[in-house]
């Protein structure tokens, strides 16, 4: 799924930087952009699909992207640590493809970028997040060979198989060996992941078995780590509708070898659910709101930090749980982000995400 309503406190000020005077509606997002005089944003639908390598580069055609990490990961002696890192980009004027960006003498906006890291270990939780204008060199993305970049925060394509990911806070950091195996897993209809019964959506495909070995350092201590991790690419030009109030995300490992990304929308009244089932072999298998349910157990004030996850299909019947701690990253749109455990008819790890709840 991910964090489209992140953006809501950033787009009111570039829009505002930019001039733009339309209706942004939710996330800024609600419409596909203007016609006639300018160039047109694209939107996603089904039909479209994933192309790589150029899908991991941006987007300019689109109004919104992310490159999305999060990694469940362990210290030498055996501590469990949480990683996350993100990085956004909101178009303000649709470019084309082949078009040459502005040169950065200009000062152009046409787009601007966010980036959010975090790490969790001993039930702490630390956030940082940066923001940078388009085009000017600050922040971008190339896809091949990739490189996703907002100042000293770098994700970089090491070789065929490998990428590393640096970031650094002010008290902490870490620096990350990515090895990427198996093949990307594109969700929905071969790519298209629907977010409401009326069609609004997203192109969207994960990486979901990602080695991880490298170094987090906390207050001038270093501290060896190794794990998995998760991977998620992610654009589009109308997403959330109005009236959409949040979501709740998950994307799971199972000790089994099998996998889960399952999210659901909250409107007023009802939701909106999809996800996917990742067997250990064989294809992956979109789902449904028919194919799963998912019921909160517990919480912190608000926010649903445990839930019960079932897919009686696949025989599936789970409790997901944040460990004890406060995992909300208090940035311009605050949300609840945290690794996971799993446990019932099958055990695991993994990361949830949870937005909009009034204690944000």
């Amino acid at each position: 799924m991910r964090p489209l309503g992140l953006l809501l406190v950033f787009l009111v000020v570039v829009a505002g930087c930019s001039g733009e005077s339309e209706d942004a509606g939710f996330a800024g997002l609600a419409s596909p952009g203007k016609t006639g005089q300018q160039l047109a944003f694209l939107q996603p639908g089904p039909g479209d699909r994933v192309h790589l390598p150029e899908d991991l580069g941006p987007h300019p055609r689109h109004r919104i992207e992310w490159w999305y990490l999060t990694a469940n990961l362990e210290t030498s002696d055996g501590r469990p640590l949480g990683v996350q890192w993100t990085q956004f980009r909101q178009a303000i004027q649709p470019r084309a493809v082949s078009e040459v960006p502005p040169l950065p003498s200009q000062w152009p906006l046409q787009a601007a970028w966010m980036a959010h890291a975090a790490i969790s270990l001993d039930g702490q939780h630390r956030f940082a997040e940066k923001l940078a204008r388009g085009d000017v060199g600050h922040a971008g993305a190339v896809a091949e060979p990739l490189h996703v970049w907002l100042d000293n925060w770098q994700l970089r394509q090491q070789d065929a198989g490998s990428w590393r990911l640096r970031v650094e806070s002010s008290d902490w950091s870490y620096d990350l060996l990515l090895h990427i195996n198996g093949d990307p897993v594109a969700h929905g209809d071969h790519g298209f992941s629907a977010k409401s019964a009326s069609g609004e959506g997203s192109m969207y495909f994960s990486l979901v078995d990602i080695a991880i070995e490298g170094t987090v350092t906390m207050r001038g201590e270093a501290v060896a780590v190794k794990g998995r991790g998760w991977f998620d690419r992610e654009w589009s030009s109308q997403f959330l509708k109005a009236g959409q109030q949040g979501w709740d995300w998950f994307a799971l490992h199972l000790d089994s070898g099998d996998k889960l990304m399952a999210f659901q929308l909250r409107n007023k009244g009802d939701v909106f659910q999809s996800g996917t089932w990742i067997p250990a072999s064989g294809p992956p298998k979109m789902l449904n709101a028919s194919d799963l349910t998912l019921t909160p157990l517990a919480f912190s004030g608000k926010t649903p930090t445990g839930w019960r996850l079932q897919l009686p299909d696949y025989q599936v019947d789970i409790n997901v749980a944040a460990p004890a701690g406060n995992y909300r990253n208090s940035g311009l749109y605050a949300y609840w982000e945290s690794p996971v455990s799993v446990s019932g008819s099958h055990s695991g790890e993994g990361y949830m995400e949870l937005t909009g709840y009034d204690d944000d």
